[in-house]
């Protein structure tokens, strides 16, 4: 997800620090109060609309019915947590075409999940239960529904040397002030994959898990990403053995971003929240220091771009922006950064699909480097030309369901082919 602009890099990093993680939940969009600026959209018709037509509209309703009966913090926080963990599963299932469809709109639409787990938030931050509840308590309730919600405290990979394990991140949809009716491409890719399994050149299943982040800077600067990842990073049985981090990209093409930066150009989020400052890394994540302006990715990207795998073109995006050493205006450099530079946009750009790339590979430098990853940016999802008006278009169409269901298939090819390198190169470690 990225709002127009490119850029990307090479670099060599410095010395890791790796400090035990202890992380507080991610912030939320705004103080507990009546309600956010994302739960302030869901009045308009086209959430509504949305909502209505995958049968998403019964969770706000049920999840207040449910509050209702809670008595006290810890029945609510066991039932807050099941929640979102139902709603994430929900939305997978219909996504992947188990149980009713609620409705007529595509199932693999990653819409109704988003408008849902707004209502759900709204309530929660309303609740006004008889046992009393101090802020402290709702922003950890709404966290834990957060995370459930979004697959990231339900990633499971299996164990074994017989099976790759891989993960996959999406987003939010976003620019939602100029059109309410905006899918996000990479949040139906990560309802489309969770938990399924695809075969790589040499037969090894690879087994993919998805989670989806929101587009809030608070969030990203409170360690949702880290929070998120690192349990898979560290050593053990269960480690991942590739990721991608996925967002909505250019209009026409997939990029395999070479580069990303540390710096974040103040566009406004989801939350209308601006940041313009170095990306900062929270207290208590295993880091490389000092803090590098720079990580690179370390996805096969010639065999992705070579493989043909897809109706859109797969491209290996090296452009970046720097000041360069020694100081002076920003420049755009079509084959990385130079010795020294300073990050002003990574091949994603300055927004936050530039940064999961960055704190993604900046977590992979210093627990694992040698894990193959990087960031995966999509077409832009486009309405048919008969629907580009948010005034009076209609929430779907033929085009839109068509080219969100093609970017998802070249996902899953893209993570093929990259699982296969993988498969392939442990294959000649295990013969040496």
């Amino acid at each position: 997800m990225r709002r127009i602009r490119t850029r990307t890099v090479a670099l060599g990093v410095a010395l890791v620090a790796a400090v035990p993680l202890a992380l507080t939940a991610p912030a939320a969009a705004a103080p507990a109060t009546d309600s956010t600026v994302e739960e302030g959209r869901l009045t308009q018709a086209a959430p509504q609309e949305i909502l209505r037509r995958s049968g998403f509209e019964v969770w706000e309703r049920e999840f207040a019915r449910g509050l209702a009966r809670v008595t006290s913090y810890p029945e609510a926080r066991r039932y807050v947590a099941d929640e979102g963990r139902a709603l994430w599963r929900r939305a997978v299932d219909r996504a992947q075409g188990r149980g009713p469809d609620g409705g007529d709109l595509s199932r693999d639409d990653d819409r109704p999940l988003y408008w849902a787990r707004l209502g759900m938030t709204k309530e929660l931050r309303q609740w006004k239960p008889e046992f009393g509840l101090s802020e402290d308590r709702r922003d950890a309730l709404l966290g834990s529904l957060e995370r459930g919600s979004r697959g990231q405290d339900s990633i499971a990979l299996p164990a074994g040397k017989e099976v790759l394990r891989v993960v996959v991140t999406g987003f939010d949809p976003f620019q939602l002030d100029a059109d309410a009716r905006r899918s996000n491409p990479s949040g139906a890719v990560a309802l489309a994959l969770d938990g399924t399994t695809v075969r790589t050149a040499s037969g090894k299943p690879a087994r993919i898990e998805t989670a989806v982040f929101p587009v809030r800077w608070a969030d990203f600067a409170a360690g949702t990403v880290e929070r998120t990842l690192l349990p898979h990073f560290r050593g053990g049985p269960r480690q991942a053995d590739l990721f991608t981090t996925v967002s909505q990209g250019r209009p026409g093409r997939f990029d395999v971003e070479r580069t990303n930066g540390a710096w974040r150009g103040g566009y406004p989020d989801n939350a209308r929240d601006s940041r313009t400052e170095l990306v900062p890394i929270p207290a208590g994540v295993p880091t490389v220091r000092p803090q590098p302006q720079w990580t690179t990715t370390t996805l096969p990207y010639a065999k992705i771009v070579a493989a043909g795998t897809g109706p859109y073109p797969v491209v290996d995006h090296t452009a970046v922006t720097e000041i360069p050493a020694g100081g002076g205006a920003p420049v755009d450099r079509p084959d990385g950064p130079t010795p020294g530079s300073t990050a002003r946009a990574g091949g994603g750009g300055d927004y936050l699909s530039n940064e999961i790339a960055y704190r993604a590979t900046l977590l992979r430098d210093a627990v694992r480097p040698a894990i193959p990853g990087g960031h995966l940016h999509t077409p832009v999802l486009e309405f048919g030309p008969d629907n580009t008006d948010p005034a009076n278009g209609q929430v779907t169409d033929p085009v839109f369901v068509r080219n969100r269901i093609a970017i998802t298939g070249q996902v899953r090819a893209v993570v093929t082919v990259a699982a296969s390198e993988v498969a392939a190169a442990a294959r000649a470690a295990d013969r040496k």
